[in-house]
């Protein structure tokens, strides 16, 4: 059957119109508009596209999905996460997580090829809308700054009570792990139960997600968006998810 075409104004169509493709194609083209973007995430629709193709829309079944309750954490990490409480606040830390103080930085490092890749599916197109995205609020980066460095990182998306995890990178041991369990802790804190993961790997596995069938990720994702989202700001994130936002700059004196 043929793959439908979206024109700017044609509504995405239900998400188990996927099921006539094994990969969970679903639609092609339209645009990246926030609008657009915000339609696709409640319907449990992504775009996922290479340069040079129109957008394509997907949902995968089954859908891979971190419960925030069932992340794991390896031992490494947890101790690591233990010496981050003892210094917190004092002159030994050394490591501090923030949220959205640099979304454009981690977006950026997310789409540098890694490895052997000559090319990323973070497309400039896709980069243009999701920082869009997060300059009007939905789009958000969990950062993981060594001595006043960005080293690691990770962005999504929030809507209501749902996170959309996006990509994540790291120059440093753990250190985009060190992001995702201060995430983890902020959600947990905030009644946000799930973090979307899309697509299944052996590394989102090892930290705790798991593949549901689509047509319950779907289902829920239509009741998690209609609650009240978290209360997002630039800030720090302590090791308990306590988000304590940025402080004002004061205003020059006229």
């Amino acid at each position: 059957m043929k793959l439908p075409w979206l024109e700017p104004d044609t509504p995405l169509p239900p998400a188990e119109f996927a099921l006539r493709d094994p990969d969970g194609l679903l639609a092609a083209g339209a645009d990246l508009s926030v609008q657009r973007l915000q339609e696709a995430y409640g319907k449990g629709i992504f775009p996922w596209y290479s340069e040079g193709e129109p957008v394509l829309w997907w949902s995968p079944d089954p859908r891979m999905v971190l419960a925030c309750a069932d992340f794991v954490e390896s031992h490494s990490l947890a101790k690591r996460l233990r010496r981050m409480a003892r210094e917190e606040g004092t002159p030994a830390a050394t490591i501090e997580v923030r949220v959205d103080t640099a979304f454009e930085q981690v977006l950026l490092a997310c789409a540098a090829p890694r490895g052997q890749q000559n090319a990323t599916w973070i497309t400039p197109e896709m980069q243009d809308a999701y920082l869009a995205w997060h300059r009007a609020g939905g789009a958000h980066s969990i950062e993981t700054w060594i001595d006043g460095r960005l080293c690691a990182g990770l962005y999504g998306i929030s809507l209501g009570g749902m996170f959309f995890g996006e990509s994540m990178f790291t120059h440093v041991t753990d250190g985009s792990k060190i992001a995702l369990a201060h995430l983890v802790r902020f959600l947990v804190r905030h009644g946000v139960p799930w973090i979307d993961c899309q697509q299944q790997t052996r590394h989102l596995a090892s930290l705790g997600a798991q593949p549901i069938p689509r047509a319950r990720f779907v289902d829920e994702v239509q009741q998690l968006v209609r609650r009240t989202p978290p209360p997002w700001r630039p800030g720090r994130l302590d090791t308990l998810g306590r988000l304590h936002p940025q402080p004002v700059p004061a205003a020059d004196p006229i």
